[in-house]
């Protein structure tokens, strides 16, 4: 199950909502563990990105493979 977090917007407290997809869809709306204020709002956090740098996958050869009868043959 997706967590989501939230930001209680009377004490600022943030916090964490486990829930499925279908409960986000039909319109979530937590209280705040905090104050119980039902005044809350999803803060957009950034997802993990990994971009090349060599962890793991293997650069691709640079001599023309899949031309001309099979990949860097010598």
């Amino acid at each position: 199950m997706p967590t989501y977090v939230y930001k209680c917007e009377v004490c600022a407290e943030t916090f964490d909502v486990t829930a499925t997809i279908k409960q986000k869809e039909a319109g979530l709306e937590p209280a705040c563990p905090a104050c119980r204020a039902h005044k809350t709002r999803q803060v957009l956090t950034a997802g993990l990105v990994l971009v090349g740098g060599g962890h793991g996958a293997a650069p691709a050869p640079s001599c023309g493979c899949g031309s001309e009868g099979g990949c860097c043959q010598a």
